[in-house]
C-alpha cells in the first residue's frame, strides 16, 4: 500500500534531525521532501549519517519551495524559526497542504502578545483561529479536524502536562504558581553560539531567560483555559551540562486538604480517561510514579513518555509536581509526528518509540 507523501523543512536542525530518525521507521508516511538552505545537494545519508541502510538514505535535500512541496507533499513539518514559518505555512495551506509548524508562529492566540515576546509583528494574524495548539492529551479531537496545528513548546509541554490535572478541578489555586525547569543544551538549536559549546556548558549549571523566556505566555495561555481565567505564571528555566531531556519541578499552593493518595488517582484517572480518544498506547504517554518515587530524564530519553512525580507537602500546603519529558522528542519532533498522524486519521502513536534510547 502506497504510503503518504510528506515533506520537512529544516532538516539540518536538531528538530529536523529528530524527525528524520523517526520518520525512517514509520509505516505509513514516506518523507519525499527534506529541504535546508545550507544544506541543499546532500543526501540526507550524507547529511545524517546513522539513517544508512534506511529508505531514506539517498533522499537528496532540497531547497525550501512552496510549490515543489505542495506538489507532491500532502502534509509538511516546519521546524525553521518563528517568522520564517509563518509565511510558509501560509502559502503551503492556501495549496491545499495540511502543515504542523514546529515554531512558535501559531501557538499564541493574541497576535499583539506574539510581538511583545517575540519581537515581531505576525504576518498572517488571520490564521491565528485556524491554528489548534498541538498537545494531544488535551485536544486531540481539534488536531484531528485540522489544518494547521501549532506543535507545542518543549518547556510547556512539560508544565501543563503537570499542571492540566490539578487545574481543571481546581485542587491548586491558579495564582502563584512557581516552575522551575532545566533543560538538555539541544533545546538551545544547532546554531553556532558561545552559551552552548561544549566548554561553556560541560561541568556546570546555570539558570537564564529569567522573568522573560518566550515559552511563557504560551504556558499562560494554555492554563488560562484550564481554569477559565487569566492566570501569571513565575517560568524560570536552567541549562543542564547534557544533551537532552526536561525537568520541570512546578510549586502549587493547594485550595484544599487532600491526600496523596487522592492526588495519584486524579491525575491517573485524567490521563488514563485520555485513552477513548488517544488510544491505549498514546493514553499511556503520561506516567504517573508512585509515591516517594521521583522521574529522572534518561526514563523518557527518545519517547513520548511524560513522567510525573507527585508530593503534597501538608506542612507547606503545596502540592508539588517534578515532570521529565525528553524536549526533542516528546517537547518537539516525537509530538510533531503525533500531530501528523491524528491530523492524518492514525493512532497518534503510530511509528513512536515505545521505549527509551538509552535505559
Amino acid at each position: 500500500m502506497q504510503r503518504i507523501p510528506v515533506g520537512l523543512v529544516g532538516v539540518a536542525g536538531y528538530t529536523g534531525m529528530e524527525l528524520c530518525r523517526l520518520l525512517a521507521g514509520h509505516p505509513e508516511m514516506e518523507l519525499v521532501r527534506a529541504t535546508s538552505r545550507s544544506e541543499a545537494g546532500k543526501t540526507l545519508g550524507r547529511l545524517l549519517p546513522h539513517l544508512a541502510g534506511t529508505g531514506l538514505a539517498e533522499l537528496v535535500v532540497t531547497q525550501p519551495d512552496t510549490d515543489d512541496l505542495a506538489e507532491v507533499c500532502k502534509l509538511v513539518f516546519l521546524a525553521v524559526p518563528h517568522g520564517t514559518a509563518m509565511d510558509m505555512a501560509a502559502e503551503l495551506l492556501q495549496k491545499g497542504v495540511r502543515v504542523v509548524d514546529l515554531s512558535a508562529d501559531f501557538r499564541l492566540r493574541d497576535p499583539q502578545v506574539y510581538a511583545q515576546w517575540y519581537n515581531l509583528e505576525h504576518r498572517h494574524a488571520d490564521l491565528l483561529d485556524q491554528a489548534v495548539y498541538g498537545l494531544p492529551e488535551l485536544y486531540a479531537r481539534d488536531i484531528a479536524r485540522a489544518d494547521l496545528t501549532a506543535n507545542p513548546g518543549c518547556y510547556p509541554t512539560s508544565v501543563l502536562l503537570a499542571l492540566a490535572p490539578a487545574l481543571q478541578v481546581g485542587l491548586v489555586e491558579p495564582d502563584g504558581i512557581v516552575a522551575d525547569s532545566k533543560s538538555g543544551a539541544s533545546g538551545a538549536g544547532r546554531k553556532a553560539a558561545t552559551a552552548t559549546l561544549f566548554c561553556e556548558v560541560h561541568d556546570t549549571f546555570r539558570a537564564y531567560g529569567l522573568g522573560k523566556h518566550r515559552h511563557t505566555p504560551e504556558m499562560e495561555q494554555e492554563m488560562g483555559k484550564l481554569v477559565g481565567a487569566p492566570v501569571v505564571l513565575s517560568f524560570n528555566p536552567h541549562l543542564l551540562p547534557v544533551d537532552r531531556g526536561i525537568l520541570s519541578t512546578v510549586y502549587t499552593r493547594l485550595t484544599r486538604s487532600v491526600t496523596g493518595e487522592e492526588v495519584q488517582e486524579l491525575y491517573r484517572e485524567f490521563y488514563s480517561s485520555r485513552s477513548e480518544t488517544l488510544g491505549p498506547t498514546a493514553g499511556a504517554w503520561v506516567r504517573v510514579h508512585p509515591q516517594g518515587s521521583w522521574p529522572e530524564t534518561r526514563f523518557t530519553r527518545g519517547t513520548m513518555f511524560c513522567d510525573l512525580g507527585l508530593l503534597v507537602d501538608a506542612r507547606t500546603n503545596r502540592l508539588v509536581i517534578v515532570s521529565v519529558i525528553d524536549n526533542l522528542c516528546r517537547g518537539a519532533s516525537g509530538q510533531a509526528l503525533a500531530n501528523a498522524n491524528l491530523m492524518l486519521g492514525f493512532d497518534p502513536a503510530l511509528g513512536l518509540p515505545v521505549a527509551p534510547l538509552v535505559p
